[in-house]
């Protein structure tokens, strides 16, 4: 089974950036898209970006929209997710998952089948 490894995450004051990576284990790795969502303590795991594998569409929640940007490289089966503007409120635990299975919806939880462990942001002064 393939493995997602994150890495970028940290501390940072408001206003800052960030850039995460996640990178899959398998260099025959498949997959439609991959996704970042988030969880904040105490609430579920929210929809962040995606983007699709081949055509490299990319979609954001309104939250991020302008703030993040979703990114790819195929030949290191890595996305990345570059993060500016950062605010108290982006604090949380980013996830990275993958779609290696096709047919489903993109910004929801079952729409991926294949997690990282997760990495944690904190957005404070």
């Amino acid at each position: 089974q393939v493995q997602l490894v994150e890495s970028g995450g940290g501390s940072v004051q408001p206003g800052g950036s960030l850039r995460l990576s996640c990178a899959a284990s398998e260099s025959t790795f498949k997959t439609y898209a991959m996704g970042w969502f988030r969880q904040a303590p105490g609430k579920e795991r929210q929809f962040v970006a995606t983007i699709g594998w081949s055509s490299g569409l990319t979609y954001y929640s309104d939250s991020v929209k302008g703030r993040f940007t979703i990114s790819k490289d195929n030949a290191k089966n890595t996305v990345y997710l570059q993060m500016d503007n950062l605010g108290p409120e982006d604090t949380a635990v980013y996830y990275c998952a993958a779609d290696s299975l096709g047919g489903r919806s993109w910004f929801i939880v079952p729409g991926y089948n294949i997690w990282g462990q997760g990495i944690q942001v904190t957005v404070s002064s």
